[in-house]
């Protein structure tokens, strides 16, 4: 029964926006994204044909990721209330924020800082929130009305952190003016001012019992403190750089991270680092599981990582976040783990999922290229090591090794028999995916060839080159037909039109150029404003373009005149792909922000936002015309 609960509470946050505005689309639509492996996905299956149906690409179980709350604001710290009914995020905004964990709804903003919001933390009760910043206050807020009840100010610096006792009667904050305070919160009276540290407390922490502080410093120490009395009882020393964030276990034990990219392990009796583990940068946040067994820790490598405090062991890599994760912080009952990030987002994640979704080898070789075959039955892998691996989807084992070239670009014919690879050798290969073996090898590019594609009838493949060309082959005699010349820096993206007649190309000049395959004449010249545009598309009539951008725009022109139609502004992150529907009214983007939206063209508004990682789907007032 405790299985089908987490399924069910996974479901509903999944599809919470898509069912609260439709109700009945839990049958015909929300149910067939689910994992092949859900409880839900089984029980209904037997009950109900869906009205749709997903041939490929079915997620095997839930993944780590169990929501995402996009914050639209850099998140400095993050914490859930002592029911998990709730989170609350501080950001740079000023403002700290309180999400519902099951509708992703934000609740309440509670505005007042002047400056940086730097530390959030609810009372052990969840009637409070206390909220540090870069103005050098602390404010206490009822978490029902959103009032502020008490501003604390004594510090001289920047309230790094705050954190309430476990009987909620203190609060302890530290700064950057050195010092630990220990406050009164129902007087809002600094009682006890804790002075030693050589530079900025980054992290204060009570001990299980009240009866302890640790802080961390500027200083690369660890400090102990008797909060009552506020003596110093023990420095832990060790790390490089600055200690940025401790954590008591249950037993007492402490974990310290570090801009030396490390999680230390403390025994605190004996002073002793106990054991040592690493990220690949700045460790920003750790915290222990409620029950001592792991530790979480935040990263700038944009990484959560989960570890068993036993072995010193990494259980797990969570991966998401897209900038620096600031912090991360168990729910009260371990089972998952919340992290903030500067790229904006909150993310709550499931500790104890299986995330393997197909089992596929690992290789030692760093992947060049991939993409699907026409039919999704087949992935080819382009390697480092100039190969070509062809992936059975279906079956999910290797069926074929392409040998002998270093691959840049892999892309299937349109009925799938073949694929073209694009060289660093200044060639193309074309090669029959049953045999194993090259049909043919163009010769004519004078430098890399980055881009290749074929045409839509598989007679011609179009070609570009850092030798600033577009080549036209014939795919059967593997002569070269036209050289487009035109471009005076690469070409890193070619695309043919739906009829075959014209050839569409990217540059890193800025321009976008549109060719007659049959007389080579560059027709139209599209002017960017983006150092680098990754992508373009014809729309299905061939009458429009789209290119992508690496600022996360996405412009749309005239394929015939060259004008600009429209710009389409939403990504925060570099354009990876585009695709327009049939009757070319929308266009769907993925992008680096790890987001997927669908846009209206004709308004220029982004209608639905959906999250590959979740396929959870958010639609705005327009959502009728999708």
């Amino acid at each position: 029964m405790q299985a089908k609960i987490i399924d069910a509470r996974r479901f509903l946050t999944e599809n919470f926006e898509l069912l609260k505005e439709h109700c009945l689309e839990t049958y015909d639509s929300a149910l067939v994204w689910l994992p092949e492996q859900s409880l839900i996905r089984k029980q209904y299956t037997s009950l109900k044909t869906f009205s749709m149906k997903m041939l490929n690409g079915m997620r095997r179980t839930w993944g780590a990721c169990e929501a995402v709350f996009d914050a639209q604001r850099t998140v400095t710290s993050v914490v859930f209330s002592p029911d998990a009914s709730r989170i609350a995020s501080g950001a740079w905004d000023r403002t700290v924020c309180i999400w519902s964990t099951m509708t992703g709804e934000s609740e309440l903003v509670l505005e007042g800082h002047s400056h940086v919001v730097t530390s959030v933390a609810f009372s052990p009760d969840g009637s409070r929130i206390a909220s540090g910043s870069v103005d050098k206050t602390i404010w206490i807020w009822n978490t029902t009305t959103g009032e502020s009840e008490l501003v604390l100010e004594a510090h001289s610096g920047d309230v790094n952190s705050v954190v309430f006792s476990p009987d909620g009667n203190r609060i302890a904050s530290g700064s950057g003016d050195k010092t630990v305070r220990i406050w009164n919160t129902t007087t809002g009276a600094s009682e006890v001012v804790l002075k030693g540290h050589l530079g900025w407390v980054r992290s204060v922490v009570f001990s299980p019992d009240g009866s302890r502080i640790a802080s961390g410093s500027k200083d690369c120490t660890v400090r102990i403190w008797n909060s009552t009395t506020g003596e110093l009882e023990v420095v832990l020393q060790g790390h490089s750089r600055d200690v940025t964030s401790v954590a008591f276990s249950p037993d007492g034990s402490i974990a310290a991270g570090s801009r030396d990219k490390t999680v230390r392990i403390w025994n605190v009796a004996t002073g002793k680092s106990e054991a040592v583990l690493g990220h690949s940068e700045y460790v920003t946040s750790v915290v222990f599981s409620p029950d001592g067994s792991r530790i979480a820790s935040g990263s700038w490598d944009q990484t959560v990582r989960i570890w068993n405090t036993a072995t010193g062991e990494s259980e797990s890599v969570l991966k998401g976040h897209s900038r620096e994760v600031s912090s991360v912080v168990f729910s009260p009952d371990g089972s998952r783990i919340l992290s903030g990030s500067y790229d904006k987002t909150v993310r709550i994640w499931n500790t104890l999922t299986d995330n393997a979704e197909v089992a596929v080898e690992e290789y030692s070789v760093p992947v060049r290229s991939v993409v699907f075959s026409p039919d999704g039955s087949r992935i080819a892998f382009g390697f480092d090591d100039q190969t070509v691996r062809i992936w059975n989807t279906l079956k999910g084992e290797s069926e074929v090794v392409l040998e002998g070239h270093s691959m840049e670009s892999v892309v299937f014919s349109p009925d799938g028999s073949r694929i073209a690879s694009a060289s660093m050798d200044d060639t193309v290969q074309i090669w029959n995916i049953i045999t194993g073996k090259w049909d043919a090898m163009l010769k004519g590019h004078s430098d890399a060839v980055i881009s290749v594609v074929f045409s839509p009838d598989g007679s011609r493949i179009a070609s570009g080159s850092r030798d600033k060309t577009v080549c036209i082959w014939n795919t059967m005699t593997g002569e070269f037909e036209v050289v487009l010349k035109g471009h005076s820096d690469w070409v890193n993206s070619v695309v043919f039109s739906p009829d075959g007649g014209r050839v569409a190309s990217v540059s890193y000049d800025k321009t976008v150029r549109i060719w007659n395959t049959t007389t080579g004449e560059s027709e139209v010249t599209l002017k960017e404003s983006s150092f680098w545009v990754p992508l373009i598309v014809f729309s299905h009539d061939g009458s429009c373009i789209a290119s992508g951008s690496d600022y996360g725009t996405i412009h749309i022109w005239n394929s015939t005149m060259g004008e600009s139609q429209s710009k389409l502004k939403g990504h925060s992150d570099l354009v990876t792909s585009i695709v327009f529907s049939p009757d070319g009214s929308h266009i769907a983007s993925a992008s680096h922000d790890d987001t997927v939206r669908i846009w209206n063209i004709k308004t220029g508004k982004s209608e639905v936002f959906l999250n590959p990682i979740l396929q959870r789907i958010k639609i705005s007032t327009a959502k009728s015309s999708v």
